[in-house]
């Protein structure tokens, strides 16, 4: 007696930010009718039952009227989400005797069927096509509006499918799709900001803070009193960073194709990530998790920017757990059904007033806060997250006469030249380090990277007693230093490099 063996249809699940493979075993068998799917399937995929047979006889298909069984293996792998509708669909058909096994081997099918059989747009098709390429797939079917998204891999035949009936045409023979034309990579500019360095009248030293930060990829501090300009600053910073290279922009997309976020008039990002969550926002929203671990606002903002205006106001939970991230760049999710890691290599840029009312040290309007509420205030960010911080910027009033006066700031294209230029020099330099960027170098690579003259070891030895700063305090000092130099295109760090940098630490913390 002949053995029956089920249709086995590969593709995908999303674990985290990548994709994990999954195989779709259909066994269609003599007995009562029914449609069983087995395998960890949440809601959304157990709710594919009614999608996948209504879509099949909507698309002129008949459905098994026996029992049906689909397995999504690895069983103890969980599996979520309505991508798993076209494969379920394309393995009834093989198991059923409509098509034949030899049409699908060696692609990936992933897709979401609407009631009429065609095929709606899903989460993460970009890293579906990543692992597709990985394991030597020869082609992938993924709904039309994802076509250009997974193009992006080389190498890689990409298949837009935009209805069932299309898709069983072509494995069929009878009517061929067209594969998606590869995407290459494309020259990516810088983002073309409505914010700009030139509008901002004064602020000198706070904008040289601001390029210091972009240059060297450090954290950075706005303080000041309401209206001072710390939102604009902070809201400027994308305009002088640099371009993306391809890879950076690739590593975006793929997060952003994950959370639904991916714009849908480019497949690719181009502009950095800026992300400006709420004050209000919850842990799980900015760091990530939930019963099923998504990726947070620090992971969104992966190769960009996370700003947080108003930052002592964010619940303590979330202040702590930016310590891990800003440490790493990656986040750690645990769970019961296991551990996930995120990747989150972002520049903070946070903003606080120096007290509760807004005006301490203001030299137009008193405080009106008592000794008490300023000590609570400046305690809700604890001392492990501000040693994280590498610049502290004081953002004073601008006077009158500075804002009336028109045309004689710096604009933004200048500032990200210079920018450039020093990520240019650190890119080269750190590369064997497995650095990229001044703020990544591990403590254990400073001594190599950035050597000071004795004089700047005197100057640093005096501040870290009289400013009390710690180990890690003093390896941020060195790295903005050490970015100061880069700047000015100098090769070693002097001394006046080390002195800029200690006037960037907090003075009353």
């Amino acid at each position: 007696m002949a053995l029956h063996m089920p249709a086995t249809i590969l593709s995908a699940a999303l674990v985290g930010i990548d994709a994990v493979p999954v195989e779709i075993e259909s066994d269609v068998s003599n007995g009562l009718p029914a449609f069983v799917i087995v395998g960890l399937p949440d809601a959304a995929v157990q709710e594919s039952r009614e999608r996948v047979k209504t879509a099949l006889r909507n698309s002129g298909f008949s459905f098994p009227r026996t029992r049906l069984t689909v397995n999504l293996a690895p069983a103890d792998l969980k599996k979520a989400g309505p991508s798993y509708d076209l494969p379920i669909a394309v393995s009834i058909m093989v198991g059923s005797g409509d098509m034949k096994q030899e049409t699908a081997r060696g692609a990936m099918f992933i897709g979401e069927l609407s009631l009429d059989g065609n095929l709606r747009p899903v989460a993460g098709a970009l890293s579906a096509a990543l692992l597709a390429k990985g394991r030597g797939m020869k082609a992938i079917y993924v709904p039309a509006d994802n076509a250009a998204e997974a193009a992006l891999v080389p190498g890689l035949d990409v298949f837009g499918v935009p209805s069932l009936l299309a898709l069983v045409d072509h494995l069929r023979g009878t009517r061929s799709l067209e594969p998606q034309p590869p995407s290459a990579p494309p020259a990516i500019p810088a983002d073309d900001d409505p914010y700009d360095f030139g509008a901002i009248a004064g602020l000198e030293h706070a904008k040289r803070a601001m390029e210091i930060a972009a240059a060297g990829g450090h954290n950075i501090l706005l303080s000041g009193s309401p209206g001072a300009g710390k939102t604009l600053l902070a809201r400027s910073m994308p305009s002088i960073l640099p371009a993306m290279t391809y890879e950076e922009a690739l590593d975006a997309t793929r997060i952003h194709s994950v959370a639904r976020l991916l714009p849908r008039i480019s497949p690719l990002m181009k502009a950095r990530p800026w992300r400006a969550p709420h004050h209000t926002a919850s842990t799980a929203a900015v760091i990530g998790g939930g019963a099923n671990p998504h990726p947070g606002e620090v992971t969104l903002a992966h190769r960009g920017v996370l700003f947080l205006d108003e930052f002592p106001e964010f619940p303590r939970p979330v202040l702590e757990g930016l310590r891990q991230p800003l440490e790493d760049r990656r986040v750690t999710v645990s769970r019961a059904s296991g551990t996930l890691e995120f990747p989150a290599s972002f520049m903070l840029v946070a903003a606080r007033n120096p007290c509760p009312c807004g005006f301490f040290g203001d030299p137009e309007r008193a405080c009106t806060c008592p000794a008490h509420a300023l000590e609570r205030y400046r305690k809700k960010i604890s001392g492990p997250l501000l040693d994280r911080i590498d610049l502290y910027v004081e953002v004073p009033r601008t006077p009158y006469e500075k804002l009336s006066a028109a045309g004689d700031a710096e604009p933004s294209s200048a500032v990200r030249g210079r920018v450039a230029a020093a990520r240019k020099i650190q890119a080269e330099r750190n590369a064997p380090f497995g650095a990229v960027t001044n703020a990544d170098v591990r403590g254990r690579d400073l001594k190599k990277l950035c050597p000071i003259p004795k004089e700047a070891e005197a100057l640093l030895l005096s501040a870290s007693k009289n400013l009390r700063l710690s180990p890690r305090a003093i390896h941020r000092c060195l790295k903005v230093a050490r970015t100061i130099a880069d700047l000015d295109g100098r090769a070693d760090v002097e001394t006046p490099d080390v002195a800029e940098a200690l006037q960037y630490r907090p003075k009353h913390e």
